[in-house]
């Protein structure tokens, strides 16, 4: 038996094909060299390590087969399968067979070509007498006229430098062999004009075995070549400012650390960036941020950075030192802070608040991010505009966060999320026309959790995406169990879910499966996650509007540019702001802000409801000024959406005449 388990291993080990086994949160417990061949990283390096980091597109679940395209570039077939509690990869490189694919198709063209045009680019090498016999066609292929005298040192100085090494051994193993060969280079043609050839061969040797010549063809793909590289910048590139982005920082950081570097990443957020767009809009603003983007990387050099979303930045320091850091995060503050603005009619200053986190072997990308992002959080506590080194008395609140998201993760697996509705209310009728669904964590653990404890961290992680489909999936089953119409659900969607392509035919999808009337359902998205991804925001409400739900701007007036948002978003209703309700019966300035507001509501034909609504007195004056529906404390506290659904009906709210409440109903929901 241990002769069979050694030929196993033995057989694992020298196997073409790339086998892991990951813990369920993708970190490697094993790997056999085939993977570590593909990740790059010696296999005793890559244990523990994040394979979906190292290997950027592979499933996080059991998944049949799916195609991976990676940095190399490479092409793989990676299947995922459940083994134990724990997920077994296997990683085929199929980059082979792609070209061979592609290979096909560009001979048959070129086959096409050669009978359409007679064009048909061919050599030969005589090796006795070292001398190399192109085609006129593919002399014309180089940039030559037929018949142009041309041997294989003309040729070599046309190769790209760095190519010419590759061409070079490809050929020399093939004479020693006598076997076929293929290869793809650059060549820089005499006009200027850069072309990407791919060349297949085959060596003749003698009755003795020596070399005699050797034949082969060159194929002109430059168009293929540069579709292939666009996909892969697609993969690793930001579309606006063309840096690399957040996957390929945690690929380039996690490679770092897979190979015991050390050094340092700086997280950089712009300042009140916001302001640029609400002020100038969202062209101008583009434009200030690929103009930022090109000065830090221009300040950079060769060194790393990404834009991770929005305005934050991320630069990695390989063996930088945290005073070296420090002196590297000063000068990119003083780049933002004097980069000229003038004429683009945008504050006269952008200052930028910089989190720098050093890493080490024995770190994970995750841990080294979160660091840095607590830092920077320090930054922005201490008056923005300013490199805070991350230090460890940082590690209680780096260990409190994660602790936040594992229990998260658990309550999502284990049933310790839980909705609460809360009433939407007709401030004439007291009738209830609906109900906001707020999120709970009930895990029955200390300490207590609330929304503004664990959403933020939930946010920051893709974790967000997971909580806002529970939440979804959630409110239609309930609105399935009560087919009363008038029961109506409002869920709230984060801004990372925002960015998700898919969640739109995931809502539609609920809904039709389940029967359920789409205009059962609102969606709530604030003002700020609006505005900071408006165009996936419009993509989803203009998709889900067009079905039938209801799309609902929430915290309306919280930005400078809230008005200018309702051109652009296919909303049907807003949300007004608290901060303009919570006062309104006394200031006069918040009552004919709330005035305005409702005028162009209605004028636009969009519903409006006042949040924060927690006395008497608020109500009559939001009747005053035109207001219809109000929700807070003082119509309704949130209840268990198990209550919502079983209520056998839903009477007037008395709330309407009761008398203030109490100091302890002015919390926030």
């Amino acid at each position: 038996m241990t002769r069979v388990t050694s030929y196993c291993r033995t057989v694992l080990d020298r196997a073409g094909v790339g086998y892991a086994v990951t813990d369920s949160r993708g970190n490697l417990l094993w790997c056999n060299r085939a993977l570590g061949a593909v990740l790059g990283v010696p296999v005793e390096q890559a244990y523990g390590r994040s394979l979906p980091a190292l290997l950027p597109g592979v499933p996080e679940v059991p998944a049949p087969v799916r195609e991976v395209l990676v940095p190399g570039p490479k092409w793989l077939e990676v299947r995922c399968s459940r083994l134990g509690d724990d997920l077994m990869y296997e990683v085929v490189d199929v980059s082979a067979w792609r070209d061979r694919e592609l290979t096909v198709t560009q001979e048959a063209d070129a086959l096409r070509r050669a009978q359409a045009l007679g064009r048909m680019g061919t050599w030969e090498w005589s090796i006795r007498e070292d001398r190399v016999t192109w085609s006129d066609t593919l002399l014309e292929m180089f940039g030559f006229a037929a018949g142009t005298a041309f041997d294989f040192e003309m040729y070599s100085q046309l190769v790209h430098p760095d190519d010419l090494p590759m061409i070079e051994e490809t050929l020399d193993a093939a004479l020693k062999t006598g076997s076929v060969f293929t290869y793809t280079h650059r060549m820089l043609r005499p006009d200027g004009k850069e072309r990407v050839f791919e060349c297949f061969g085959e060596v003749v040797v003698g009755d003795d075995g020596t070399p005699l010549r050797a034949l082969g063809t060159a194929h002109d793909v430059t168009q293929s070549s540069r579709v292939h590289d666009e996909l892969v910048r697609m993969a690793e590139q930001d579309p606006l400012t063309g840096l690399p982005n957040r996957r390929a920082l945690t690929r380039a950081l996690e490679q770092e650390l897979a190979n015991n570097g050390s050094g340092a990443l700086l997280v950089l957020d712009l300042d009140n960036f916001k302001d640029v767009n609400d002020l100038r809009g969202h062209a101008v603003g583009d434009r200030v941020m690929r103009m930022l983007a090109s000065a830090l990387q221009s300040r950079l050099g060769d060194r790393l950075i990404a834009r991770l979303g929005g305005d934050e930045f991320a630069v990695v320091l390989p063996g930088a030192s945290p005073k070296d850091a420090s002196l590297v995060a000063d000068g990119l503050r003083d780049a933002v802070a004097g980069f000229p603005l003038a004429g683009i009619g945008t504050p006269a200053r952008i200052t930028v608040s910089t989190g720098l986190a050093e890493f080490g072997p024995g770190d994970s990308w995750e841990l080294v991010l979160a660091n840095a992002d607590l830092a920077l959080y320090a930054s922005k506590a201490a008056g923005r505009d300013r490199v805070t080194v991350y230090e460890p008395n940082h590690y209680a609140d780096t260990v409190k966060r994660v602790s936040v998201l594992d229990r998260l993760r658990a309550a999502l697996a284990g049933g310790g999320l839980a909705l609460y509705g809360m009433p939407m209310v007709d401030l004439h009728t007291g009738a209830v026309l609906g109900h906001e669904l707020l999120l709970r964590l009930e895990d029955g653990q200390e300490p207590y959790l609330g929304p503004a404890d664990f959403l933020p961290v939930a946010e920051r992680s893709n974790l967000i995406l997971d909580v806002d489909r529970w939440v979804l999936t959630t409110a239609i089953d309930a609105l399935v169990a009560r087919p009363d119409p008038r029961l109506r659900f409002n869920v709230n969607v984060s801004g990372r879910t925002l960015e998700d392509p898919d969640f739109g035919d995931f809502v539609l999808d609920k809904l039709g499966s389940a029967g359920v009337a789409p205009g059962r359902l609102g969606l709530e998205i604030t003002e700020t996650a609006a505005v900071t991804n408006l165009d996936a925001a419009v993509t989803l409400a203009t998709q889900l509007r067009g079905f039938g739900c209801r799309i609902t701007l929430d915290d309306f007036g919280s930005g400078f540019g809230s008005f200018v948002h309702l051109k652009h978003l296919p909303i049907t209703g807003i949300k007004i702001d608290g901060e303009f309700v919570k006062g309104i019966e006394t200031n006069a300035a918040d009552a004919v802000l709330v005035s305005g507001i409702v005028q162009i509501a209605n004028g636009l034909g969009l519903s409006s409801v006042a949040e924060w609504v927690e006395r008497p007195s608020q109500v009559d004056a939001l009747r005053e000024l035109g207001v219809r529906v109000g929700q807070g404390f003082h119509l309704g506290r949130p209840v268990p959406l198990r209550d919502v659904v079983s209520a056998e009906r839903m009477p007037p709210n008395g709330a309407l005449s009761s008398q203030v409440v109490g100091a302890e109903d002015g919390a926030r929901s």
